[in-house]
């Protein structure tokens, strides 16, 4: 059975939406699953739900959607269409609810066979004012939307009447999903514990695999099996995203992928890697020694990048902008680029200069935060609704940034990244660095709870932990 706590909060979402469609004076709310996707031939890419139906519902079978009728008033209906029960099937793929069963199950009005989708949602959406769907999210649901809107609209003559407007269901539900309640905080803490295990094992993994004799041969993947095991091992249903373990000048390649090549002794490492618990990931990056011992060059740069970090996470605090602690961390890491000679004084002066003409741009060219939750990369506006648009130097009409409130969670993930170049410091070519951790938002004021502490990132911690 499905957990009771799981649909009461499902539960209570849904109200939610309704009191929202309500007061736009109401409508058909319509809400697919991800589809199934073919790997190649005969095998299937393990199957991921739609956060945002997952979301809303708790179920998590392929080839199903989510209808909800609402009156201005606010009377709902919801009806859920999934697969028909199939005993023969689910010899081959499986246990399936059925409708009757997924009806009672997980507290739906009515629930239907997903093979009656074209005759039942005409029926859905005959007399309603509107329907909104989540725009740009699933491939064909706007072709399938026009035609049954068709099958409606081909029964003017008789009286009935088709929605006259579209709304986009996400700008409800990315409001709703950027506000974390007390138990999405709680998974997500407990998948970055388990996240946290990995980087650790892979840490210890590394520095046991070269001080075996050389014949064995320390590879990027091997560290990947251990972030992987302990994944597992903790209990999560799978990684977030595609594992990056970097070693050496891979380090510089921003979405790096786990692969083949050697791990050797004075290299640095960079794991990007991190799991996802019962439907909440978590989003870990650390950068440490392949043999477990800094050099100069490497902890000169790993201190810019700690402190950066360090000052974003600072800024972190309600009230402040989302583009606040990017900025904190900016100017730290602008000062680290003049203070070790990347960035030539006479090319730009102070710290002011280096951002103002956008040289640190060679050596860190992402974002330091974004939104995470059910999606490593959430869902949410990056402006602050409501606000309005104003003119920047560039001549750009933007919204001022979100507002960072309680119980938001975003990364904080700045890096410096310095490719072999003829006008660079040799000793720093090749070197790619980010530590990324997870953070709560808490509320009046006070710091920011870092979910993703157990993972070790000071110089001392983390050279503590190779060694043992």
């Amino acid at each position: 059975m499905p957990d009771s706590n799981l649909l009461v909060r499902c539960a209570t979402r849904r109200a939610e939406v309704v009191r929202q469609l309500a007061a736009a004076g109401g409508g058909v709310a319509l809400l697919p699953t991800a589809p199934e996707a073919m790997r190649n031939r005969d095998a299937d890419y393990p199957y991921r739900h739609d956060s945002y139906f997952y979301y809303l519902t708790g179920f998590t079978e392929p080839h199903s959607l989510l209808a909800l009728q609402v009156t201005a008033s606010g009377s709902s209906r919801s009806v859920l269409f999934c697969r028909d029960k199939d005993v023969e099937r689910e010899i081959w793929d499986g246990f399936r609810w059925g409708p009757e069963a997924a009806r009672e199950a997980f507290g739906f009005d009515a629930a239907l066979s997903i093979n009656s989708l074209e005759t039942e949602l005409p029926k859905l959406l005959a007399g309603q004012p509107a329907v909104w769907w989540p725009f740009a999210v699933h491939a064909g649901l706007e072709t399938q939307v026009e035609r049954w809107l068709a099958a409606v609209r081909a029964q003017a003559r008789a009286g009935v009447t088709a929605p006259r407007t579209q709304h986009d269901l996400c700008a409800i539900l990315d409001d709703m999903r950027l506000f974390k309640d007390p138990y999405e905080l709680d998974v997500i803490r407990r998948a970055s514990t388990i996240s946290a295990q990995g980087h650790i094992r892979a840490m210890q993994a590394s520095r046991r695999g070269l001080l075996q004799p050389p014949s064995q041969g320390l590879r990027e993947y091997h560290l990947e099996a251990e972030l992987l095991h302990t994944f597992r091992q903790g209990g999560s249903q799978a990684p977030a995203y595609g594992s990056i373990v970097a070693a050496g000048a891979n380090a510089c390649v921003l979405h790096y992928r786990a692969s083949d090549s050697p791990v050797r002794a004075g290299d640095l490492v960079l794991i990007d890697a991190a799991c996802e618990l019962d439907g909440y990931a978590s989003d870990i990056t650390r950068t440490f020694p392949a043999d477990g011992r800094f050099t100069g060059a490497q902890r000169a740069l790993y201190e810019v990048v700690l402190a950066a970090q360090s000052a974003a996470i600072e800024a972190s605090v309600e009230g402040a902008r989302f583009t606040d602690p990017h900025d904190a961390a900016l100017r730290i890491l602008a000062q680290g680029l003049l203070d070790h000679g990347l960035i030539a004084r006479n090319a730009a002066p102070d710290v002011d200069a280096v951002i103002a003409t956008g040289a640190y741009k060679r050596f860190y060219m992402h974002r330091t935060s974004h939104w995470m939750g059910m999606d490593v990369h959430d869902c949410g506006d990056y402006a602050e609704p409501g606000q309005a648009i104003e003119i920047q130097p560039d001549g750009s009409r933007k919204r001022p940034a979100r507002i960072l409130r309680e119980a938001m969670v975003l990364t904080i993930e700045p890096g410096l990244y310095v490719r072999a170049a003829d006008d660079l410091p040799a000793e720093f070519h090749g070197i790619g660095i980010r530590i990324e951790d997870d953070i709560a938002v808490r509320a009046g004021g006070q710091p920011c709870e870092v979910l993703t502490v157990a993972a070790p990132k000071t110089v001392a911690d983390i050279e503590a932990v190779m060694r043992g």
